[in-house]
């Protein structure tokens, strides 16, 4: 039997699943925007594009104009996104080679990004590629996308698997870029990176101040009442 205190157990089960974690970011999306959503947690975003906003989901391997994910038995295989997911698309889609796709990044087209994290420091820098010991294929799009992106928000959860925080004082793992986060949406909380400390701004439904700041290694920022993210 675990030695848990009881509202630390409820807190647990309160934390916000990912596709609420997604649902939350979506409210980030304005009409007009460019979004490129990255592998994991982003790419769910997708389903919760506000009715009747016009946006233009953008995917590194040659795609602008994604739509929601297919239903079952509805998926069309040559149609996929970064992370080789089955995709649909919307009215008016493009496709193109990698090097137009990289372009349009390059060229600081896209209006916000989303992407997953190892790791976030209180300044903003990003580990999301690597892990030292284990093999991958390469940094894909990410390096790109964290220079290039006006705007880049982390979808990830609060802590990994051994209940440590991935919201750090300073990166351990690999950086992906630095100083380029300014929004992180976890399965805790919303919070806001400037001046080199995390500023709560939201918490998820039944989950108290404290708890998230005893599950955030860095500074972490509290400024009066925090309200509860409603969906």
């Amino acid at each position: 039997m675990s030695n848990e205190p009881r509202g630390r157990v409820k807190e647990f089960f309160m934390a916000m699943t990912k596709e609420q974690i997604a649902q939350r970011i979506a409210r980030e999306l304005r009409d007009g925007y460019y979004v490129n959503l990255g592998i994991g947690i982003p790419t769910l975003v997708a389903n919760y594009i506000p009715a009747g906003m016009n946006v233009a989901l953008q995917s590194e391997n040659g795609l602008l104009g994604m739509g929601p994910f297919p239903y079952a038995g509805e998926e069309d295989a040559d149609l996929i996104n970064a992370g080789k997911q089955t995709i649909t698309t919307v009215p008016g889609s493009a496709f193109f080679d990698s090097a137009m796709s990289f372009g349009m990044i390059r060229a600081g087209k896209v209006d916000l990004t989303v992407l997953g994290a190892m790791e976030v420091s209180q300044d903003g820098d990003i580990a999301n590629w690597k892990i030292p010991g284990k093999l991958v294929k390469g940094m894909g799009g990410a390096m790109d996308l964290v220079a290039s992106a006006r705007n880049i928000i982390v979808a990830m959860m609060h802590t990994n698997p051994k209940g440590e925080s991935k919201l750090l004082p300073a990166c351990m793992l690999p950086l992906t870029g630095r100083r380029c986060i300014k929004r992180v949406v976890s399965d805790l909380a919303v919070l806001d990176i400037h001046d080199g400390k995390f500023h709560l701004l939201e918490r998820a439904p039944g989950v108290s101040v404290d708890y998230i700041r005893e599950k955030t290694a860095g500074e972490l920022v509290v400024l009066g009442d925090v309200p509860e993210i409603e969906f």
